[in-house]
């Protein structure tokens, strides 16, 4: 097979769908990789490192596009490429075609085999591609909260984890799944004041096994969640819906009720987003 590897053009994505060792195990197996020149210099790598593993490199997405049986993107296929997609190719990406009408028309109109990473199941439910990228936002989710969280970026001005004689940032995360506990992870371990909000009672045991004392566990309900994004200092949104649009728990009014400053991070952005009209309600709180 002749597999096509892209250039992610797609605003702020440095990553790219194939590293060299990647490269080098599918040519091992009698494929031909083409990989579009310059493809992985965002996450390091170079087209020398490419072409030492076997990959050919082309100068264009047109071509990889017109010679390649299966192509590969890190994300979904923007507009500018919806012409380039022929019948019967094989489009791999993170297509998150639930919150994206347009994608799914262009397509369903180019005939094409597309399949979405993050709807990859094995049999027992896990879903091997979405994971790891999964565990990097959740933990990340915190990073970015903590900078903005900073008085300089129009945060409230506190640590998560506080000083002695000062209460440590609480922060909420709706979601217990791997976003959500990677996220609790990381702020635990900064000392924060930490609740997960989850549906799934089962999961909240799993939860309160392995967490440190620092997390609470609560059953998520409206009436809860509107009681803990309104005292939290960061709202985390970590809920999959697999192949599904993810569920809006977080309304303006709720928002209204919340500190100023507050910080928001809306990890399911990709499936359509947790939070209801946010960015309107107040751009002087920093909602990411």
């Amino acid at each position: 097979m002749k597999v096509g590897i892209l250039k992610e053009i797609k605003l702020n994505e440095n990553r790219v769908s194939m590293t060299p060792s990647g490269v080098d195990s599918m040519v091992h197996h009698g494929h031909t990789v083409l990989v579009e020149k310059e493809a992985g210099n965002g996450s390091g790598f170079t087209d020398a490192e490419y072409m030492a593993a076997g990959g050919k490199i082309v100068d264009t997405a047109e071509e990889v596009f017109a010679q390649a049986e299966m192509v590969m993107h890190v994300k979904e296929i923007m507009p500018s490429e919806y012409r380039l997609v022929r019948p019967g190719q094989i489009v791999f990406a993170y297509l998150h075609l639930a919150a994206d009408l347009p994608q799914i028309k262009a397509l369903m109109e180019s005939r094409c085999v597309a399949i979405a990473y993050e709807t990859v199941e094995l049999p027992n439910g896990n879903l091997p591609l979405l994971q790891p990228m999964s565990e990097v936002a959740g933990r990340m989710s915190i990073q970015v909260s903590a900078y903005f969280l900073e008085m300089s970026q129009g945060g409230r001005g506190i640590l998560l984890g506080g000083v002695p004689g000062v209460a440590p940032a609480k922060v909420v995360v709706l979601g217990g799944g791997v976003v959500g506990t990677n996220a609790a992870k990381m702020a635990c371990g900064l000392g924060a004041d930490v609740t997960i909000l989850d549906k799934n009672l089962e999961r909240l045991r799993y939860l309160s096994d392995i967490m440190p004392a620092n997390c609470k566990l609560l059953m998520s309900n409206p009436m809860t969640v509107r009681e803990e994004v309104r005292v939290a200092d960061v709202v985390v949104g970590a809920v999959l819906v697999a192949g599904g649009k993810a569920p809006r728990l977080v309304t303006r009014e709720m928002v209204s009720t919340m500190k100023k400053g507050a910080v928001m991070v809306d990890v399911a952005i990709d499936q359509g987003g947790m939070f209801r009209d946010i960015a309107r309600h107040n751009a002087s709180r920093p909602c990411l």
